[in-house]
């Protein structure tokens, strides 16, 4: 086999893999619904803020 072609079938090989890299990644960032997204980023920024994190249910029933 010559070089090229081992060169050729690993570089397919490398882009079959990150496209499976890529898709996963997808699919999980996809199966958060917005207020989960919400809920994660609030809680992300008090952790940097050091306060705690909003209570949604008390969010929710203050809009009832």
């Amino acid at each position: 086999m010559r070089w090229w072609k081992v060169a050729g079938l690993a570089g397919l090989a490398g882009v079959a893999a990150t496209g499976v890299v890529l898709a996963r990644q997808e699919r999980r960032r996809r199966a958060y619904t917005p207020d989960e997204i919400r809920e994660r980023l609030h809680a992300r920024v008090s952790e940097t803020a050091g306060t705690p994190a909003p209570d949604p249910d008390a969010e929710a029933g203050a809009e009832r």
